[in-house]
């Protein structure tokens, strides 16, 4: 008698999975996703990949974040690599920083399956140079068409197309503040949104190139807040895929809760 030897989740469960959770042929979702949370999966990201393409079939798209803060000094993760620094070190390192190409700079701090999908053939990336997405599927053009440099996750970026198509957002092994839907709401707020400078780098025709511009200054140290709210939402799908807590929110309905909340305790 033989015993089977566990390797890891697969393809046909994950699957199931997904689908039981309540994603189906034709949803646009846009997927935060810890891999470390979802567990040993046997062909990894690939495979988790392969799972959601099948579960919203040839009809369907994924999007994932491909943000680039690493090109940044306006960001906490610019914050983070310069802590301790001398200036003349800080003024080093910005030197070194790469420039943004839509094309093939490689997502930083959103995981292994956000930066798969960016590299899948066809997939199609907005042009944020800080806070880009990427999309593969028939939707992919028209959802990353528009992403202005003044709103990050804003009005006049992927995340408003998602929201306009009713899309999801599936939270797989990470919690609220992951979840970039959320700030949307920050640009729907009653009060006026504080703006701040932004600094980055771009490449433009092969050269690094500055660029200084001011948006609003977005926080989502509410949203842990707003999740248990919207965890108790009849809208919000709960299941496991993989080993990981999953959610499934419509977009929409999320984004409303969240200006209610945050316009009820005056977040600003």
């Amino acid at each position: 008698m033989t015993t089977a030897v566990w390797t890891g989740h697969r393809l046909g469960t994950l699957t199931a999975e997904l689908r039981s959770l309540g994603l189906g042929p034709g949803d646009v979702v846009l997927v935060h996703c810890a891999m470390r949370a979802v567990g040993p999966v046997v062909g990894g990201v690939d495979t988790l990949a392969e799972a959601l393409r099948a579960v919203v079939g040839p009809t369907g798209t994924v999007v994932v974040p491909a943000q680039t803060p690493d090109n940044s000094v306006s960001s906490a993760a610019y914050r983070a690599a310069t802590a301790g620094m001398t200036d003349d070190e800080r003024r080093a390192y910005e030197e070194r920083m790469p420039g943004f190409d839509p094309a093939v700079t490689p997502s930083f701090g959103v995981g292994a399956l956000a930066e798969h999908v960016r590299r899948l053939p066809g997939a199609v990336r907005s042009r944020h140079p800080q806070t880009s997405f990427s999309a593969w599927g028939p939707r992919a053009e028209a959802l990353m068409r528009v992403h202005d440099l003044d709103s990050h996750l804003g009005d006049r970026s992927p995340l408003a197309a998602l929201e306009a198509v009713g899309a999801w957002t599936l939270l797989l092994g990470v919690g609220y503040p992951a979840c970039t839907a959320l700030h949307l709401a920050e640009y729907r707020l009653s009060r006026p949104p504080v703006c701040r400078p932004y600094r980055c780098y771009v490449l433009r025709d092969g050269r690094r190139e500055r660029v200084d511009f001011h948006a609003p200054h977005l926080d989502a140290a509410p949203f842990a807040a707003i999740g248990e709210e919207l965890d108790r939402a009849d809208f919000t799908r709960h299941a496991t895929v993989g080993d990981a807590i999953a959610r499934l929110l419509p977009i929409p309905a999320a984004v409303r809760t969240a200006v209610t909340w945050m316009d009820h305790h005056a977040v600003r």
